[in-house]
């Protein structure tokens, strides 16, 4: 699209602007009623920030309310709230990729739980943020990883689900509790780690403390294994990589029996790579993570690792085709 009919675009976008009288502290709505009567209906910036207190929706939202509703505070408040429902259930359609992972631990047991939304912007924000810790603790009172289960217990008066609408409805972007990760009972040792509010991992461990299970969480997050031993390796999986390994090695020209010891050798140090405990502990580099869980008196029993937005596929926005559409009044 040439620049001159994008411009020719904006201006008749803007053209409805007219409608308004602004005037230093009120927004003044035009309705005619006959050629020669006009009603005006002032809104002054005391009225938004009463209405915005009141609901917690957007200034532009409170504002247009306010003049829709003829300045009255009260209809627009029941107009906001209507509206509001509505936008949460059209929001749900919505992709909702980034967002926080919040991890929570009490009696043994470990929790993490994955809350999305759709932009980095509101993953930021304090109030989305408060509610993601809030569902964690939440998630801590459940058992299992049942997220229907989650979004029907409990939050402070009124269940995680009402509590998520109303979110969306004050923010006024789609948001969605995903899951929630549990390990850990109260015979074991757990413990969380969240990497910058995006990778969630937790370990369950025989003895050792919780500070020894956040440590080797903290392994995890960093080094991503595939496997917690060589014991937790599906035989499938064993097999795929060692038909692998011979495809590499047997156009070699060596015998048989050597390029078996080569392909058991490569797979060895596969294993000592995918699997967590034959790892080099990251934070001393100088010992493997089983060494480290021995010395202090621990035995890998499993992890899991979480990380927001994987397996969703983002939308991707096209500026110039919205454009298009826009100028060919689709």
């Amino acid at each position: 699209m040439k620049f001159s009919s994008v411009i020719l675009l904006l201006a008749t976008a803007a053209a409805p602007a007219a409608a308004f009288n602004m005037q230093p502290s009120t927004f003044v709505r035009k309705s005619s009623v006959s050629s020669s009567t006009t009603l005006f209906a002032e809104v002054s910036i005391a009225m938004i920030k009463e209405l915005r207190e009141e609901t917690g929706a957007g200034m532009m939202d409170c504002k247009k309310a306010l003049i829709t509703a003829d300045g009255s505070v009260e209809e627009a408040t029941a107009a906001l709230r209507k509206a509001g429902l509505a936008k949460a259930d059209k929001k749900a359609s919505r992709v909702a990729a980034e967002g926080k992972v919040v991890a929570a631990s009490s009696g043994g047991r470990s929790v993490v739980i994955e809350v999305n939304c759709e932009t980095d912007f509101v993953a930021k924000d304090s109030g989305f943020l408060g509610f993601c810790e809030k569902v964690a603790g939440a998630a801590l009172a459940i058992d299992g990883e049942n997220v229907d289960a989650l979004m029907s217990s409990d939050l402070e008066g009124q269940s995680v689900e009402d509590t998520r609408a109303a979110l969306v409805s004050k923010i006024g972007e789609n948001i969605q509790v995903r899951r929630v990760v549990e390990i850990g009972s109260s015979s074991t040792t757990s413990g969380a780690y969240v990497h910058m509010g995006k990778i969630g991992v937790l370990v369950e461990l025989e003895g050792g403390s919780e500070e020894v299970a956040q440590n080797v969480a903290m392994h995890v997050a960093a080094m991503d294994p595939l496997y917690a031993t060589k014991e937790d390796v599906p035989a499938e999986d064993l097999e795929k990589e060692r038909a692998i390994l011979t495809a590499q090695v047997e156009d070699s020209g060596k015998p048989a029996n050597i390029i078996e010891k080569m392909v058991e050798g490569r797979l060895r140090k596969y294993l000592e790579e995918k699997c967590l405990v034959s790892q080099t502990y990251v934070k001393t580099n100088d010992k493997t993570v089983e060494e480290y869980l021995s010395q202090n008196d621990a035995k890998m029993l499993g992890f899991k690792r979480i990380t927001v937005g994987e397996g969703i596929e983002k939308k991707t926005d096209d500026f110039a085709a919205e454009v298009a559409a826009m100028a060919g009044g689709n």
